[in-house]
């Protein structure tokens, strides 16, 4: 195997130099003070303690930067993993526990082995059965579901019990009258700064001066005084080894879940690397994204990092840094480490309730409402896939709602491939080469005896039987056309199934005095046709390479004494016949 497949860091690391190293250090510093309030949040938001957020910013984000094929690509903590790794977990252990950590390694590290075993296997197409809608929906589901988490926190009441959406709602109201106004006012100090400042100097670590802004708020009013709770000290130490539970227990419990995560990851890392690399002009191989990102988890398990993507944020930001290798990721990954060793008891400072101020500016961001109202205009099936995922994901868990979206995609998309387009075509009078158009575009006359029709689809198994009841409707609605002549330029696929109805409907069409052609087949669809004995069955004689060949051919097996009476006249073919009032006289 070649080397540079298995080190990929070998193919870019000759475009390291001193320029571009210089570049990548700026864009990595910048990435690691955005990274250092939001790994706080996000572990906040997996029910982990706040450190771990900053771990998984750390380890994986190196693995996944020189085993991935993205030059921008950053990976780390985010969002959407994040929370479903808490509704995943948390009904499991309590959060926060050493029982609840180790689990959330473990189901890291398996979500690890889907991706490392998807990606050795060459399956990275199959991320692009997670639609766009499916992806957006689950977004906004989990923006929702990240807000109302931290609601509690922002009110300075205790948190709900439950899980259920709606229950953690109604314990809301309940609590609404022992709301702490010190909590809620140093939140919306928060947010409010969060909000300016990403309005008027969108270039800064707006958060982290936000929730600087927040905890000297809290000094002012005596907040600890008055009930306001802290995050506390974060330990200043580098990753600790961790030991996730291989059991073959502990393995199958959270396999589901771990299959989620892992599908999740991957739509998150691909089409953060594929929307930059539009603008690179770098080819991205999904494959070796899945290898990176995989390892990236298996290796993150063992130095207590939780489950970790492809960050929208922090790979937007590297790009605008003028980032030119994955260098910058890796010095991303190392300036954090030593931010964690200097900066990490500062934390002791901040309050809870302005986190909860953040992640509520956090969790409207995820909402993209401009993509939400294209689809809503653009497409019902896609809108209705995006709306069963978003609410799917407030209602059942969230696994599971990633399941739904992905499988009703995939219903709306077989539905789509079983059922061929039959289009009706037609000479135009009005074309100096007498082009084909649809009649339902354009009416013009159809030949009195022949029926053109262009198929556009594959024809399978899943729809072998709409394309036979098709021809039947043909046959019925159209009995004097008793020649039909199917146009397989759009055919792009046939299998046996296909191959039998085809041959099947021809015979059948020829037992009721019909006659079934065929035209402009694509050489994969004729191999199969004549591999199979298909072509042989169906008659080779009534198969033509063009149209333009079986028009001359199918026009002398006519009816001459109806072409004498004839005066739609369609095809150039029809000029050698007598004219109307020539056969009258």
């Amino acid at each position: 195997m070649n080397v540079k497949i298995m080190l990929p860091f070998l193919k870019w690391w000759p475009l390291v130099t001193r320029r571009t190293l210089r570049v990548d250090m700026m864009a990595g510093l910048t990435g690691a003070v955005i990274v250092l309030p939001q790994g706080v949040a996000f572990a906040i938001i997996a029910g982990l303690p706040p450190q771990y957020g900053l771990y998984a910013a750390i380890v994986p984000t190196i693995i996944a930067a020189l085993f991935g094929s993205s030059r921008h690509l950053i990976s780390g903590p985010t969002t959407a993993i994040s929370i479903v790794i808490f509704t995943a977990i948390s009904p499991l252990a309590d959060p926060a526990t050493a029982a609840y950590i180790q689990l959330v390694l473990t189901l890291t590290f398996l979500a690890g082995m889907f991706q490392l075993s998807l990606g050795l296997a060459r399956l990275g197409a199959l991320v692009n059965f997670v639609s766009h809608s499916v992806v957006v929906g689950f977004t906004a589901g989990a923006a929702i579901l990240i807000a109302t988490s931290q609601l509690s926190n922002l009110l300075g009441v205790p948190g709900s019990k439950r899980h259920a959406f709606i229950h953690v709602w109604a314990d809301l109201f309940n609590s609404l009258s022992h709301a702490n106004p010190y909590a809620v006012a140093v939140g919306f100090a928060t947010l409010a700064a969060a909000i300016v400042l990403r309005i008027y100097l969108p270039r800064w670590p707006g958060l982290l001066f936000a929730m600087i802004f927040g905890s000297l708020i809290s000094l002012v009013l005596h907040g600890v005084e008055n009930g306001l709770r802290l995050v506390g000290s974060l330990p200043a130490a580098l990753p600790p080894l961790s030991s996730p539970d291989l059991t073959i227990s502990a393995l199958r419990k959270l396999a589901p879940a771990a299959l989620a995560v892992a599908m999740l990851g991957l739509t998150e890392a691909v089409s953060i690397a594929r929307s930059v690399a539009t603008r690179t002009h770098q080819r991205i191989d999904s494959n070796q994204e899945f290898i990176g990102q995989g390892l990236a988890n298996i290796i993150g398990s063992f130095f207590s990092s939780y489950a970790s993507s492809g960050s929208f944020t922090r790979t937007g930001l590297n790009y605008e840094a003028g980032a030119r290798t994955p260098m910058a990721a890796v010095t991303a990954a190392v300036a954090l480490a030593l931010m964690v060793l200097l900066i990490a008891p500062l934390t002791a400072y901040l309050p809870i309730a302005s986190m909860a101020g953040v992640l509520l500016l956090v969790a409207y961001n995820l909402i993209d409402f401009h993509h939400i109202r294209m689809i809503v205009k653009t497409s019902r099936s896609e809108a209705a896939v995006l709306g069963v995922t978003f609410f799917a994901t407030l209602l059942v868990e969230l696994q599971f709602a990633i399941y739904m979206g992905v499988i009703l995609s995939l219903i709306l998309y077989l539905n789509r491939t079983s059922h061929p387009h039959f289009i009706t075509l037609a000479p135009d009078p009005d074309s100096d080469r007498r082009s084909f158009v649809n009649v339902i575009n354009k009416p013009v006359n159809e030949c009195p005896q022949l029926k053109i029709i262009r198929v556009d689809g594959s024809l399978f198994f899943g729809a072998a039987d709409h394309f036979a009841q098709a021809l039947r409707n043909i046959a019925t609605y159209s009995p004097e056309q008793a020649h039909i002549l199917l146009v397989g330029s759009g055919i792009n696929f046939i299998d046996v199934a296909g191959a039998e109805t085809l041959v099947n409907e021809a015979h059948r069409l020829h037992v009721t005095g019909r006659q079934l052609y065929l035209c402009s087949l694509k050489g994969e669809v004729m191999e199969v046709l004549v591999r199979g004995g298909y072509a042989k069955r169906f008659g080779e004689a009534y198969i033509f390479r063009s149209k333009s060949e079986a028009i001359i051919s199918i026009v002398n097996r006519l009816d001459p004494e109806r072409c004498r009476e004839c005066r739609a006249r369609i095809f150039r073919e029809c000029s050698a016949m007598p004219a109307p009032e020539d056969a009258a006289g």
